[in-house]
């Protein structure tokens, strides 16, 4: 069974018809354990096994506007422990995937990636975060325990291989994996590739390759101060200094 999460979203309300129609999207929903909403704050906090995509759409539904703040684990009181994001682009494949360490034992993965043919991909963590020469310079697939190929379903396999998904016929393909042996500490830096499986399949490797990222750090839950400007709702950021740590990601 898929494990709930808790995901923070900043959504533009300015009164309590808006915040009505979030309840209108939310209520109801299969999949969905407990949702919060502040005015004030302009914020909905989600407790769901869902994907955070197919959430997000949900709250574009009211016509407000709706910007994903961070994700964590849905236990009170758990740790912030890692997440991390890698936005795919460089042709016209387009897509965002997410890593939030859970607990030291279990890192969700989940994303979303369009304008694909409609068909079989794996998704791959590869050594490098290259992108100078598109995904050729993104090395091989990670494998620090150097276990050889074709152990996917085992506890031995290459740690980069972390599964697959299918592009239904709008192009579209959704992902939620939760993996045991991922750490986001250890993948920060290196890149996420799409591989398409037909043409790699036909011993084309690097063909296969068909958009990437590098994997960055990310706001984890509750870390993120993106919200919106009381006077016309665009975004804003506050000036706050990131003490001893590194930029995250607005993701």
């Amino acid at each position: 069974m898929a494990t709930p999460t808790r995901m923070e979203f900043a959504v533009h309300m300015t009164c309590n018809t808006c915040v009505d129609k979030v309840k209108d999207a939310l209520n109801g929903v299969e999949g969905i354990d407990n949702y919060m909403i502040s005015l004030a704050e302009e914020q909905v906090i989600i407790d769901s096994a869902l994907p955070m995509a197919q959430l997000h759409n949900l709250l574009v539904t009211t016509g407000l506007t709706v910007i994903m703040r961070g994700q964590g684990a849905a236990t009170e009181g758990a740790s912030h422990l890692g997440a991390a994001v890698s936005i795919l682009s460089g042709t016209s494949v387009k897509g965002l995937v997410r890593f939030t360490q859970l607990s030291a034992d279990k890192c969700m993965i989940e994303g979303t990636v369009d304008n694909l043919r409609p068909g079989n991909y794996d998704i791959k963590i590869h050594e490098y975060g290259d992108l100078s020469d598109g995904c050729n310079n993104c090395g091989d697939i990670f494998n620090p325990y150097e276990y050889p190929h074709g152990n996917n379903n085992t506890s031995a396999r290459k740690l980069g291989d972390i599964g697959s998904m299918t592009a239904n016929k709008n192009g579209r393909a959704m992902f939620r994996i939760e993996d045991d042996t991922v750490k986001v500490w250890d993948v920060i830096g290196r890149s996420v590739i799409i591989h398409d499986k037909q043409v790699e399949s036909s011993g084309k490797s690097l063909a296969s390759r068909i958009t990437c990222g590098i994997i960055a750090r990310s706001a984890g839950l509750f870390e993120n101060s993106k919200k919106f400007c009381a006077c016309d709702g665009k975004t804003l950021w506050e000036d706050k200094p990131l003490t001893n740590k590194s930029p995250q990601a607005s993701l």
